[in-house]
């Protein structure tokens, strides 16, 4: 089948206006970085799961290669073709966007691929629950089967868990075309292997969700904002044991912003300024929240002032606006680095206990080998996902320094993640940007086992080729 056949094919499936080609195809061919891009035969829109199985039987007949495809929000490069001449196919679920129910009894909702997490979040909202995957500044364009294919975690990890934590069924077309229909809202099912956890991280190598049933959780009645200066990320992870102690459960974030990404967030960001008088090197903004309606600025307040010398000066928000305007600084440290220019991105974990350890190593083996860079580094200390970008302070330089040193600079700081026990990619998934370094990381048994269940479900290589393995 010729390229024009397997458009035209395309088209008897999905209808005329759900399959785009050539130029109309190419900004589904690019990352949202502008990093990575290739080409594709079509970018096929189904609107249902019978569609999508019968565009993946028709690529898998003739040998097509299939890049499952959502909001396109991938950091490493996963939703889109590879550069060169293999034929692929993207389908994008963005049509397959239906709430099919939300029940507030079992605190369950079904949603289809194709539905935004902002989406999601109103529906539990209208039904007074809470879906609670926190995002920090994509919600209204990532989708949800973007963000199980990734495993996505935000700012919630430390008290709800990743998106793995968050699931109880999906729906899943395999790589031949069948479909699994593994929409089950059970809390206890020890009848075999959980399946669905094969999907989940999986970044659409081996199978495309089409749909899935979440867990919603109770809406916080009670909620207190606090940014705290802190001396070093030493105090920070302090602070967070000591807030574990006094205020257990109840905290829903713990982020922690260094001042180079403060800088960056008022040099490009409108209406955002400094949270205090005097400027920090490092402040950290927690949140509390809980069910009962009972005021928690006053128990955030105590456990704060109690902590010792490692503060220099807190705040606890009076109001939402000005809580807002905290996390706003968090919410857009990733668009106002979009603005600076392009830098060497690190998702990184290490145990919650050696974040300092982390951030001390990398920077001091950086700057001896790399005078002047930018380091900006911030993220999701309550469970030990730093983002970890370098760069130079002048933009105009930073894409030769990229092209001639990110090998060196990922050797550095993937050795001390490595020293640490901790990984290469903590929420954002391999693609192509790590596919090659976890080769590095991880053992041969386990690289092996992973091929194994690739080759199970994918025999031929087809779906998402290039991605992961």
């Amino acid at each position: 089948m010729n390229p024009a056949e397997l458009v035209a094919s395309c088209i008897a499936i999905v209808g005329r206006d759900a399959v785009l080609s050539g130029e109309t195809a190419a900004p589904y061919c690019q990352d949202w970085r502008g990093r990575y891009a290739g080409e594709a035969l079509a970018v096929v829109f189904p609107a249902d799961t019978r569609q999508v199985s019968a565009v993946v039987r028709l690529c898998a007949e003739h040998g097509v290669s299939i890049v499952p495809q959502g909001g396109n929000t991938s950091l490493c490069g996963a939703s889109v073709p590879l550069a060169g001449n293999m034929p692929q196919v993207v389908i994008n679920l963005s049509r397959m966007n239906r709430i099919h129910s939300t029940d507030a009894t079992d605190y369950t909702i079904t949603v289809e691929a194709g539905c935004t997490l902002a989406s999601v979040h109103a529906a539990a909202e209208r039904q007074g629950r809470l879906f609670p995957l926190g995002l920090t500044a994509i919600a209204t364009h990532c989708e949800i089967g973007g963000n199980l294919s990734t495993n996505a975690g935000g700012i919630g990890v430390l008290r709800y868990g990743n998106m793995r934590d968050l699931v109880l069924g999906l729906e899943v077309v395999l790589p031949d075309g069948r479909i699994w229909n593994g929409l089950r809202s059970l809390r206890k099912d020890n009848t075999g292997y959980d399946l669905k956890h094969l999907f989940i991280g999986a970044e659409g190598t081996l199978g495309i969700i089409t749909a899935a049933v979440l867990k919603l959780y109770p809406r916080p009645k009670a909620v207190a904002n606090a940014c705290v200066a802190v001396r070093d990320p030493a105090a920070a992870v302090a602070l967070l044991a000591h807030l574990r102690a006094n205020c257990g459960d109840k905290i829903s974030g713990y982020e922690i912003i260094s001042r180079s990404c403060l800088d960056l967030v008022f040099r490009h960001i409108a209406d955002t300024r400094e949270p205090f008088a005097v400027p920090h090197e490092w402040i950290v903004i927690t949140q509390l929240a809980d069910v009962l309606d009972t005021p928690l600025d006053g128990a955030l307040r105590n456990a704060l002032q109690s902590f010792g010398d490692g503060i220099a000066e807190f705040a606890v928000a009076a109001d939402k606006d000005e809580a807002e305007r905290w996390w706003t600084l968090r919410k857009n440290i990733s668009e106002a680095q979009k603005r600076e220019g392009i830098s060497i991105k690190h998702d990184v974990a290490v145990p919650v206990s050696r974040v300092a350890e982390f951030i001390a190593q990398a920077g001091s083996a950086l700057r001896a080998s790399y005078p002047g860079i930018r380091i900006v580094a911030f993220g999701h200390m309550g469970d030990g996902n730093i983002h970890y970008n370098l760069s130079l302070p002048d933009a105009a330089q930073n894409q030769a320094f990229i092209e001639q040193h990110e090998h060196g600079v990922n050797r550095i700081v993937y050795r001390v993640v490595a020293g640490l026990d901790g990984s290469i990619s903590a929420e954002h998934g391999l693609g192509q940007l790590k596919r090659d370094e976890i080769a590095q990381y991880k053992s041969g048994l386990e690289l092996e086992l992973m091929r194994t269940i690739k080759h199970a479900l994918d025999p031929h290589g087809l779906m998402n080729p290039g991605k992961v393995l």
